[in-house]
């Protein structure tokens, strides 16, 4: 578990270098901000370890990228009224084979809280909007069933998605993107990082 950690006005300042783009060396973001290679090498490789910091490759697998996918589709699983998080996450860390069936079709995924019920929010990708009815019931539902009991969801809703508008805050594909960074005219203050 990560402490409340209170950063400095340096480790911002290294945090927006990245935010703008994951890729850039310790070296240019020693140049663009002023901070001393050293520093900004041993505070971000601590910003890495306590894990304040991740680094994700998103591929566009929509009609708008490789053309994998043209349908999304949220799903929000209501558990029975009991279920755990800890009783949810003992059989989600044991099932690799699973993990292998989702991981092509489950863009993300959440555990949370609906109605006082534990819930779990699935962003479902397929070719077509049949495709991931089918997915949905066959690998989804089934699966949760097979893993919790045939009576362990309480009920579903869904939604579709259309468009992307903001990722982490600070990722707007519409926007701010280019060539998969934040482009370079976007402003310094208009990237979250922990102050407003």
């Amino acid at each position: 578990m990560i402490d409340n950690k209170k950063l400095d006005g340096q480790e911002r300042m290294i945090l927006r270098e990245l935010i703008k783009n994951p890729r850039i060396s310790d070296n240019q973001i020693s140049k663009n901000t002023q901070v001393p290679l050293m520093t900004v090498n041993r505070k971000r490789k601590a910003l890495e370890e306590s894990g304040i910091v991740h680094y994700y490759t998103g591929l566009v697998r929509s009609q708008k990228g490789m053309g994998v996918f043209s349908a999304r589709q949220l799903y929000v699983i209501k558990f029975r009224l009991g279920m755990t998080q800890a009783e949810y996450m003992k059989e989600f860390n044991t099932d690799l084979a699973e993990q292998q069936i989702t991981t092509k079709y489950v863009m993300q995924s959440f555990l949370g809280e609906k109605d006082g019920h534990l819930a779990l929010m699935l962003i479902i990708e397929a070719q077509s909007e049949s495709d991931l009815i089918e997915i949905f019931n066959t690998h989804v539902v089934q699966e949760l069933q097979k893993r919790y009991g045939p009576k362990a969801i309480d009920e579903i809703f869904t939604a579709r998605i259309t468009m992307p508008l903001r990722l982490h805050h600070n990722y707007l594909p519409t926007i701010n993107m280019e060539r998969g960074r934040i482009k370079k005219s976007w402003a310094d203050n208009l990237i979250f990082v922990d102050e407003l």
